[in-house]
């Protein structure tokens, strides 16, 4: 990747900072940790969730499955809402700023016009996600917010250059093509799809049939991430209104 940024620290403080100077009206929805992935600490995860964001460690067995499934992927053709707005990942260690973006283009949350994400959602409308990568890239104001932000955070922020071998992703709800009639389900209503969203993936990921967001992810969590992991270096945050 030609640029590399400093990685962003994995915490909602940090995730509010980075998304209430990109435009978020964080007085309607916040990121917070869910501190646990079973029933009783998710419902303690002021609701609804619109999205989430999880960091975890990036193992050799994780990437030989990232790379069988996306090979897997680009013979495919998708069957998720093509008004998805997903974007490549061309910039080193911007995971974070990928996730946030992601997070806050794909949920119903609120944008101060004119901002620096709600423009540049916009901008995106019918761009390819390289096309959307190489804005991203060229729109200085992003790399302001992602490098003041990454200073922010409690622990002191490595260096661009660092190895690092955590990374981010994201999980929205999106729903099927609704041109196509078979997919709509027999209540006549849109098939709502888990989606996992990250930019070193070849596109959106469907992660199957999503009925709760916040319970959905943690069950693909616990089962696809977790499980077989001796890593204690996971963190889920979601993005919701505010706690009370």
């Amino acid at each position: 990747m030609a640029s590399r940024w400093i990685p962003l620290e994995s915490n909602p403080e940090v995730l509010n900072s980075w998304a209430k100077q990109a435009g978020l009206i964080t007085s309607q929805h916040q990121f917070c940790d869910v501190y646990g992935l079973d029933p009783e600490l998710l419902a303690l995860v002021p609701q609804p969730v619109k999205a989430v964001i999880l960091c975890f460690p990036i193992t050799d067995e994780y990437e030989r499955k990232r790379k069988e499934e996306d090979e897997a992927m680009k013979g495919q053709e998708s069957q998720l809402d093509p008004t998805l707005v997903f974007i490549k990942q061309t910039i080193g260690n911007a995971c974070g700023t990928m996730a946030l973006i992601h997070a806050l283009a794909n949920s119903d949350v609120v944008l101060k016009p004119g901002s620096a994400l709600a423009t540049y959602i916009e901008q995106c409308q019918e761009k390819s996600p390289s096309e959307r990568a190489h804005l991203l890239e060229t729109t200085p104001v992003f790399a302001s917010i992602h490098a003041s932000t990454a200073s922010s955070g409690q622990s002191a922020a490595p260096s661009a250059d660092a190895s690092v071998d955590l990374h981010y992703t994201c999980f929205v709800t999106a729903p099927v093509k609704t041109a196509r009639e078979a997919e709509v389900g027999v209540s006549g209503k849109e098939e709502i799809r888990l989606v996992e969203l990250d930019g070193r993936r070849v596109g959106p990921v469907d992660r199957g049939v999503c009925t709760d967001l916040l319970q959905d992810v943690a069950m693909f969590i616990k089962e696809r991430y977790i499980s077989g992991s001796s890593s204690m270096n996971f963190n889920v945050m979601a993005l919701g209104p505010p706690a009370e």
